[in-house]
């Protein structure tokens, strides 16, 4: 099973790859104050920097996964509060609104959610995965 491993090792550093430069890119290093006045509690510049933190632990773990078990579960949770946030965020708000006053703050709130709902599901499969083989 080596070319799944190699898989899903290459999803954990995307994954990573795409929570640093994602926030970097759309926030302008952190200067686009769209984004933390449309959120201003989950995405605020502290919040997105945890963000960003928790893209290097995605990479830092990219190797050693299969003996985080318990660590890829909280991956899991990770990624379904922010998928729920975003979707309770788009039911609620108006994106015209955003894209209005800041083009890179309407594609941020666009696709951020989506990103979090597909990488919940890979780390519910590796979850799975290393539940099914017993290792902790």
């Amino acid at each position: 099973m080596k070319g799944v491993n190699e898989i899903i090792e290459k999803g954990f550093v995307i994954s990573g790859i795409i929570n640093i430069g994602g926030v970097m890119i759309f926030s302008r290093f952190f200067t686009n104050t769209a984004i933390p006045e449309a959120d201003p509690v989950v995405m605020s510049n502290f919040g997105l920097l945890m963000i960003v933190l928790w893209g290097l632990v995605f990479i830092a773990t990219s190797k050693k996964y299969k003996h985080l078990k318990w660590l890829i579960g909280v991956f899991v949770i990770e990624k379904l509060i922010y998928g729920l946030n975003w979707t309770y965020w788009i039911l609620n708000n108006d994106l015209s609104s955003i894209y209005s006053q800041d083009w890179m703050a309407g594609v941020f709130f666009s696709t951020y959610g989506l990103n979090d709902w597909f990488f919940f599901l890979f780390f519910l499969y590796v979850f799975i995965k290393l539940l099914k083989t017993g290792k902790t």
